[in-house]
């Protein structure tokens, strides 16, 4: 799986580092909005390729984003994290302008990089910042 972040926001990057950290049975793999692989895969599913306010989990097949992408993702932790999946019981007319008001302020409250994330040698092969997108990646 996939998961595409704002690379140049702090609170995004905090999250991907949170879920590296976590990510055990390493399904995850991640690239910035703003590389060739998210630009491709925004343009892949049309989503407007100017805004990137959300984080996109991409599974081969299908594209999920804002709450249910965080949950998904959260949940595919395993351990603990597999108690987010409660939250699905709320509504995503509930649950998603939450998330909306976070990533329309998420700059003024955790700030903003001038670049994207550059991930250290051993995290490389986790980011697909560099490759194209095409719709039978994964």
């Amino acid at each position: 799986m996939v998961i595409l972040f704002d690379g140049v926001c702090n609170m995004c990057n905090g999250f991907v580092q949170f879920v590296i950290k976590r990510d055990k049975k390493n399904v995850f793999q991640f690239a910035s909005l703003q590389s060739k692989y998210g630009k491709g895969l925004l343009e892949h599913y049309h989503f407007n390729s100017v805004q990137y306010d959300t984080v996109i989990l991409y599974d081969g097949n299908t594209v999920c984003t804002r709450t249910d992408a965080s949950l998904r993702i959260l949940n595919s932790l395993g351990g603990i994290w597999k108690l987010t999946a409660v939250l699905k019981v709320v509504p995503r007319f509930m649950r998603n302008p939450i998330y909306d008001m976070l990533a329309r302020n998420r700059y003024k409250l955790f700030g903003k990089r001038d670049t994207c994330m550059v991930p250290t040698a051993e995290l490389k092969a986790k980011f697909l910042d560099e490759m194209m997108f095409s719709a039978t990646a994964s």
